[in-house]
């Protein structure tokens, strides 16, 4: 209810839901035969999977320039509004998922397919380390592609946490560098001043 209001609110962000759908279809590998898209609805997380290898390495999915593996489709769906065609709509997903503060999309590879898995998940304490570690990285690649850099702060904001979750974030944040997924703006900086960028950056 919003101001006296009912409105329909949804559990996962639909900008999200568009795009990885949106991907599915423009990047299914039609040569291989007997599967196609497929779109789960489970208790707690959508599954949407397509035939095909991912066109990019996963770890740099957010910044890579558009590549498409079926172009006429990406071009009519370009001109019904579905989609850009610019490459940007795991870009999309993962800042929809940091505003509702849920994981970040987790994506898997097969031998001749990939699933893109949303979950539920929004509490903080019942997120696995991978997923922490995979949404700080996601986090960092999508602020180095705004020129900004990941902080203490941000990391925060992101999965919905106050101040007095610092010293966890910051756990966080040296095992991401430890992992090697992200790294120090300036190592030199002190401590409480300490900004970071994605690895490859």
């Amino acid at each position: 209810i919003v101001g006296g209001i009912r409105k329909p609110m949804s559990a996962y962000p639909e900008i999200a839901i568009r795009e990885l759908i949106a991907n599915a279809l423009i990047h299914q590998d039609f040569t291989i035969t007997g599967a196609g898209p497929l779109i789960e609805i489970f208790s707690d997380r959508i599954e949407i999977s397509n035939p095909g290898q991912c066109l990019v390495d996963v770890n740099r999915i957010v910044d890579n320039p558009p590549k498409s593996r079926n172009e006429d489709m990406a071009a009519i769906m370009r001109r019904m509004h579905i989609c850009e065609e610019a490459g940007g709509g795991w870009d999309k997903s993962v800042l929809g998922c940091e505003i509702m503060h849920i994981t970040a999309p987790k994506m898997v590879q097969y031998d001749e397919s990939v699933r893109v898995v949303l979950s539920l998940k929004s509490d903080f304490s019942m997120m696995t380390v991978q997923e922490k570690l995979w949404a700080c990285y996601l986090h960092a690649c999508v602020l180095a592609v705004e020129n900004k850099c990941l902080t203490n702060t941000s990391l925060r904001d992101r999965f919905g946490l106050g101040e007095e979750s610092a010293a966890s974030i910051s756990r966080l944040i040296k095992d991401a560098v430890d992992a090697k997924l992200i790294k120090p703006y300036d190592p030199a900086t002190a401590r409480r001043y300490m900004k970071y960028l994605p690895i490859w950056a």
